[in-house]
């Protein structure tokens, strides 16, 4: 990797670091002003978003006829709940930001094909996390569901709301990052760790695991949701797969040209 103070700006063509501090210090007030800005945003969207993740516990409470509601256990807990809701927000509003800012300050010590490798991972990840953030919200009534049922009969489901938020902020995110990991299999690939072969050879492990992880985020019964879950995975393993396995062929291709114009491998 080029070095991080090849920035083109003293008069040897690198940046002091001074001046690699002062710019941090830029690009971080940057982020942080445009996370304000979107936790702001949050906030009048908190009182909508708790009443969304809400909506399973009423659903509850109206099939099984069962007391289930919210427990705000201190009087500050209300707010403290809005206020984490609107910082989440802020920074998942703010992300596009906070993200270039990280990436202009990296991009110009990177060389050409770590710019690449970069650009194609964040365009890539990025989309994929929130395609699974949604999945994973798409889940989270029948998980909510699934794990209410275990409650005895008579009994009342007094929830703590801010471990209830959380479980839901951490179950989001969990298969957000799942759907990030085909990405991941291809950098791997593409850095030389991983080839297309061993991908493939695993994929009836990998297929067992994305359905032990799915059969476990829904219900047993409730088939539909568990393929609706399962199968956009099992088609980004395989995607992961193709994608490497054009790389290794174009790869080769590389490697025995620069064979044949060396001479190796010809007949004495």
């Amino acid at each position: 990797m080029a070095t991080l103070f090849n920035r083109g700006k003293s008069g040897e063509g690198k940046m002091s670091l001074g001046r690699h501090l002062i710019e941090l210090r830029n690009r971080l007030y940057i982020s942080a002003g445009g996370i304000l800005v979107a936790t702001i945003v949050g906030w009048f969207l908190s009182a909508y978003i708790l009443d969304a993740i809400s909506k399973p516990i009423e659903q509850i409470a109206l099939e099984y006829g069962r007391v289930s509601s919210f427990n705000f256990g201190a009087i500050t807990t209300g707010f403290d709940l809005r206020f984490q809701i609107a910082i989440t927000v802020g920074i998942l509003l703010a992300s596009p930001l906070w993200l270039y800012q990280i990436w202009a300050f990296l991009m110009p010590g990177l060389n050409k094909k770590e710019k690449q490798y970069g650009l194609g991972f964040m365009l890539t990840a990025i989309p994929l996390f929130f395609m699974g953030a949604y999945a994973g919200w798409f889940v989270f009534p029948n998980i909510v569901a699934l794990l209410t049922s275990f409650v005895p009969d008579g009994a009342s489901n007094i929830m703590d709301a801010r471990m209830y938020y959380d479980f839901a902020l951490k179950l989001i995110i969990i298969v957000g990052v799942a759907f990030v990991l085909p990405v991941f299999l291809v950098l791997l690939n593409f850095v030389g760790v991983l080839s297309a072969a061993s991908i493939l050879k695993s994929w009836r492990v990998a297929i067992l695991v994305i359905i032990l992880f799915t059969a476990t985020a829904t219900p047993s019964v409730d088939v539909i949701s568990m393929f609706m879950l399962a199968v956009p995975m099992i088609i980004l393993y395989f995607s992961a797969a193709f994608v490497a396995w054009l790389h290794d062929r174009r790869v080769a291709k590389r490697a025995a040209a620069f064979d044949d114009s060396l001479g190796i491998g010809e007949p004495a």
